[in-house]
C-alpha cells in the first residue's frame, strides 16, 4: 500500500513540473538568452581585456557565478509566483484544508523551484561548454551547493509568496535584495580586488559563500572554507524550512 504522503508530495512536484514545461518559454529560455549574452560580453568583450582573475581565465571565473545566478534566481522566482498564484486562484485553500501535513506542502513546491534551478543551471552549463571548456574537479561538492542554492532561494521564494498580497509584491524582493545581492556576491570579481571594509560587508552576503563553493566545485579555487561554506547553507536550510512550516501552521497570509 503506498504511502498517502509520498504520493501527495509527487503528485505536487509533478504538478510543479508539468507548469515549468508548459511555459517552457517563459521558464527555460529566458534565462537561457541572459547567460548566453553575459558570455558573451562579459567573459568574451569584456574578460579579453581583464585577462586572469586570481589566476584563472576570466571567461572560467565567471562561469560558477552565472550559473549559481541563474539557479537561485529561478528557484527563487518558481515558488514566489506558482504559490502566489495559487493564492491568487483561492485553490491553495484546498491544499490547507486536506490532511496533507504541512511538510508536503511545502516539499512539493520547494521540489518544483529547485527542479527548475537545476534544469535552468544545466541549460546554462551547456552553453558555458561552447565558451570555455568546463572541469568537475569536485563532483559533490558542486551538486551539494547547487542543491542547497536551490533549496535555500525555493524557500525563500514561499516565505516571500506567502507574506505577498498582489502579484507586484513578489518582485520587491527580487529587484531591490535579490539582485544586488548576487551582483556583489562575487559573481564577476575576486574579494581580494575591493577594499577591507568591503571585502569585510561582501563576508556578511550569504550568496558570496554558495558562489564561492560552486566555483571550488569546478575549479579547486575559493575565496572561503567550504566548511563555513556549507555550515552557512545548511543553517539557512534549517531557518528557512521551519519559518515556512511555521507560516504555514499558522495560516499567515493564507486564511482570510
Amino acid at each position: 500500500m503506498s504511502n498517502p504522503n509520498l504520493t501527495a508530495l509527487k503528485t505536487i512536484a509533478r504538478r510543479e513540473v508539468a507548469r515549468i514545461l508548459r511555459i517552457w518559454g517563459q521558464t527555460l529560455v529566458p534565462p537561457a538568452i541572459t547567460m548566453t549574452l553575459y558570455f558573451l560580453i562579459f567573459g568574451g568583450l569584456i574578460g579579453s581585456r581583464i585577462g586572469t582573475m586570481d589566476g584563472i581565465a576570466y571567461m572560467d571565473f565567471i562561469v560558477p557565478g552565472l550559473v549559481m545566478m541563474a539557479i537561485i534566481q529561478n528557484a527563487y522566482g518558481n515558488i514566489s509566483s506558482s504559490f502566489f498564484g495559487a493564492k491568487f486562484g483561492r485553490h491553495v485553500e484546498e491544499l490547507l484544508v486536506s490532511p496533507m501535513p504541512n511538510w508536503v506542502i511545502l516539499g512539493g513546491y520547494v521540489t518544483g523551484g529547485v527542479l527548475r534551478g537545476l534544469m535552468v543551471g544545466a541549460i546554462v552549463m551547456v552553453i558555458a561548454m561552447f565558451f570555455t571548456p568546463v572541469r568537475l574537479p569536485h563532483p559533490f561538492i558542486t551538486l551539494a551547493t547547487v542543491v542547497l542554492g536551490a533549496v535555500i532561494f525555493s524557500l525563500a521564494g514561499f516565505v516571500n509568496a506567502v507574506y505577498a498580497k498582489k502579484f507586484d509584491d513578489i518582485a520587491i524582493v527580487p529587484t531591490f535584495i535579490l539582485t544586488p545581492l548576487t551582483y556583489l556576491g562575487g559573481v564577476f570579481y575576486s574579494v581580494k580586488l575591493l577594499p577591507d571594509w568591503a571585502e569585510a560587508a561582501t563576508h556578511l552576503n550569504p550568496i558570496f559563500y554558495m558562489v564561492n563553493a560552486f566555483r571550488y566545485g569546478l575549479l579547486g579555487q575559493s575565496d572561503v572554507s567550504m566548511v563555513t561554506a556549507f555550515a552557512l547553507m545548511g543553517f539557512f536550510v534549517v531557518s528557512l524550512g521551519a519559518l515556512a512550516l511555521w507560516l504555514l501552521k499558522r495560516g499567515v497570509g493564507l486564511r482570510s
